[in-house]
């Protein structure tokens, strides 16, 4: 990548930055209820991994 990036690609990797990011700790709690531990990256809507998939921004 570009060692200068333009501003509409620096957004959409910025958006795409926040949809990988793991659920709070008490939706988890919410959802799966107290005693249940879950990790937080289950409940995570997009699961993106840098080197595995690609997202063409």
């Amino acid at each position: 990548m570009a060692r200068y990036k333009h501003l509409s690609r620096k957004k959409r990797l910025a958006k795409l930055n926040t949809q990988t990011r793991w659920a709070p700790y008490w939706a988890v709690m919410k959802k799966f209820g107290k005693t249940r531990r879950m990790h937080p990256s289950r409940i995570t809507a997009k699961k993106r991994n840098w080197r595995r998939i690609k997202n063409k921004a």
